[in-house]
C-alpha cells in the first residue's frame, strides 16, 4: 500500500466549551485530490489551520515526510513542504506578481539569504518564481498585484503557493468569488496540479469537487462523518441528509 504524504490523527482543537475539529483523522497521498466538505461551522477551515501550523492542535498527531508537525510554526512546516492557500486573498498588494513568487520562494529558505545579499541576485528564487508562473500559466508577471482582478489574484496565490516547492497543497475555496470561466481555469489547474501533489481541497462548488476529486471527507460539527469516494459520497443517505440533500449552498 502507498505510503501517505501528510496524515492527520484524532485531530482536535477546542475554543473554549466548543469543539472546532473533533477527532478528525485523514490522509493524504501524492497524485491525489483529498477534498473535505460539509456545511458552515463544520470545521474545514479550521482543519486546515491545524494542518498547516496556523493553530495548534488540542489533542493529535499530524505526520509529514516522516515527521511529526502538530504544533510546528508555519513556516517550519513550510519548508518541509507544505503549501496552502487562504479563504482571502493572500498577497503582497503593492509588488508586481514575480516579485510575490520571488517572496515566496524566500520564505522556503531555513537561513534567509544573508546580511547584505539581495533577492534579485539569488538565482534559485528567480527561477523557482519564474517557473511557479509559468505552472499556473500567469502572463502578467510585472503587474502589481493589487491591480489585477481577485481571478488573476487567486492564481497568483497559486503560484506562491508552489515557488515553495511543497509536496502538498492545502487549498481553502480557490473558486470563491470567481465568475464561470474563471472558475473553469482555477478547476482545471487544481485537476493538474493534483497529478504530481497531494492536495486537500476545500471548496462549495460541488459541481467542481466531484469532478476532480479522487477522495471526499464530509465533515458535520468538527466530526467526521464519512470519507470515500465520490461515488459513495453522493449516494450516502446520511451526507444527504447533513448537507448534499439540504439547502445549503456552501460549505
Amino acid at each position: 500500500m502507498t505510503e501517505s504524504v501528510l496524515a492527520a490523527r484524532d485531530l482536535a482543537r477546542q475554543f473554549g466549551g466548543l469543539k472546532a475539529v473533533d477527532g478528525v483523522s485523514l490522509e493524504l497521498f501524492a497524485g491525489e485530490i483529498h477534498a473535505v466538505i460539509g456545511p458552515n461551522g463544520a470545521g474545514k477551515t479550521t482543519l486546515i489551520n491545524l494542518l498547516s501550523g496556523d493553530l495548534a492542535p488540542t489533542a493529535g498527531s499530524i505526520r509529514f515526510a516522516g515527521h511529526e508537525i502538530a504544533g510546528a510554526t508555519p513556516e517550519r512546516i513550510a519548508q518541509l513542504g507544505i503549501g496552502r492557500s487562504y479563504q482571502r486573498v493572500n498577497v503582497f498588494a503593492g509588488f508586481s506578481a514575480f516579485e510575490n513568487c520571488r517572496l515566496a520562494a524566500q520564505a522556503r529558505l531555513a537561513h534567509g539569504l544573508g546580511l547584505f545579499r539581495q533577492a534579485r541576485d539569488v538565482h534559485v528564487l528567480n527561477e523557482a518564481a519564474a517557473a511557479a508562473l509559468e505552472r499556473v500559466r500567469f502572463e502578467r508577471s510585472e503587474r502589481i498585484a493589487e491591480t489585477l482582478s481577485h481571478g488573476e489574484q487567486r492564481q497568483l496565490e497559486i503560484a506562491m503557493t508552489l515557488a515553495t516547492a511543497p509536496k502538498a497543497l492545502l487549498l481553502d475555496e480557490p473558486l470563491a468569488g470567481m465568475g464561470a470561466e474563471e472558475s473553469e481555469r482555477m478547476t482545471a489547474l487544481i485537476a493538474e496540479l493534483g497529478r504530481d501533489h497531494a492536495v486537500l481541497l476545500v471548496e462549495h462548488d460541488m459541481d467542481a469537487v466531484f469532478r476532480i476529486a479522487h477522495t471526499l471527507t464530509v465533515m458535520v460539527d468538527g466530526k467526521v462523518l464519512e470519507s470515500g469516494a465520490p461515488a459513495a459520497i453522493r449516494a450516502s443517505a446520511a451526507v444527504q441528509e447533513a448537507y448534499l440533500g439540504s439547502d445549503e449552498t456552501a460549505p
